[in-house]
């Protein structure tokens, strides 16, 4: 039963964030936003909101901080064998090949702040609680990183992206469609991802106490998968149209957001010290997506593609390899 609840509610989570595509795309349409600003701001907050909302849940209502930070950093590692799932569909060639080198920022980005969450996994117990009452001074940093780290990219990437988007979005005919019934459809859908957010991280927690696997485990796994639903519809759309470029930033930028989460969660487990509650299983998550963004940046550094491209290239096998690696030792580790 228990499955199958959990198979009903990714299933919810997939629908509302088709929802939220289409919707997003009609205020676009209709306030003039754009569907740059839109797509880039609006609808990436939106679709992220499930792992936000699961996390809070799961660290202030269910006290499974293991659970949360799981769950993102599971979320991380699954975004970047996406990256393997692209390339499988894309065809001729590497996908990352034909990706544009500005990416290397958001990488090395996404390695650094990954770094700090498997600092604070190890000297969370002395240090991470240092700073303003239930916020470690860790957490501020991370969100001071994220945020210098934005505008960076925004700086250096924010004319190419917009560009980008603005040419290979999809128009639509939208005529029949009120724009204050689209305002209506996407606010609900909105509250619905945090809804079922929330309801995920409950049937997250019986999993791990019916299967007798820990929540580090069932956080990396099971929930990290399903709140990373919305990425994987939007990454595989756009590789369909061609958008590369916004396809891989999403994986990319995506990660980040995931480890600026890490923070709130931080804030929401209170007085307790968040860091020094997460085990080593969780900070062998983190390295191992530190390792996997470095297979990313690599790539994009050899812009070589196969005389005769493969089903799948060698970047794409060992960013699986390793994801199928790191479950099993997470399992392991469980």
């Amino acid at each position: 039963m228990i499955w199958f609840e959990f198979l009903i509610c990714a299933g919810l989570i997939i629908w509302t964030a088709s929802l939220l595509s289409k919707y997003g795309d009609v205020l676009a349409d209709k306030t003039g936003l754009g569907r740059a600003w839109v797509g880039a701001i609006l609808i990436a907050g939106v679709t992220s909101l499930p792992e936000l909302a699961t996390g809070i849940s799961a660290v202030a209502w269910l006290g499974q901080p293991n659970l949360a930070a799981g769950a993102v950093l599971g979320s991380c590692l699954f975004n970047l064998a996406l990256i393997a799932m692209m390339d499988l569909a894309y065809q001729p060639g590497r996908i990352l090949a034909k990706a544009h080198d500005g990416h290397i920022l958001s990488s090395g980005l996404g390695i650094l702040l990954l770094g700090m969450v498997a600092m604070g996994v190890l000297v969370g117990v002395q240090y991470s609680g240092i700073g303003i009452p239930g916020f470690s001074l860790l957490s501020l940093l991370i969100l001071a990183i994220y945020a210098f780290g934005g505008r960076m990219i925004s700086t250096v990437e924010q004319a190419r992206q917009t560009e980008v988007l603005d040419q290979e979005a999809q128009a639509g005919d939208y005529a029949h469609i009120s724009a204050r019934k689209a305002w209506l459809v996407f606010i609900l859908s909105a509250l619905t991802v945090v809804g079922l957010g929330i309801w995920l991280s409950f049937i997250g927690d019986r999993i791990a106490a019916t299967t007798g696997l820990s929540a580090s485990f069932v956080g990396n796994l099971f929930l990290a998968t399903s709140t990373s639903l919305p990425e994987i519809a939007a990454s595989l759309a756009a590789i369909r149209i061609g958008a590369i470029d916004m396809a891989i930033a999403n994986v990319l930028g995506s990660n980040m957001f995931n480890i600026a989460i890490l923070s709130i969660y931080d804030m929401a487990d209170g007085s307790a010290n968040f860091w020094a509650s997460l085990t080593n299983a969780n900070g062998f998550a983190a390295v191992m997506a530190m390792m996997m963004t470095g297979v990313v940046i690599v790539s994009l550094m050899v812009r070589m593609s196969p005389k005769r491209p493969a089903r799948i290239s060698w970047d794409g096998i060992a960013l699986a390899a390793m994801y199928i690696g790191s479950i099993v030792m997470l399992y392991l580790l469980g």
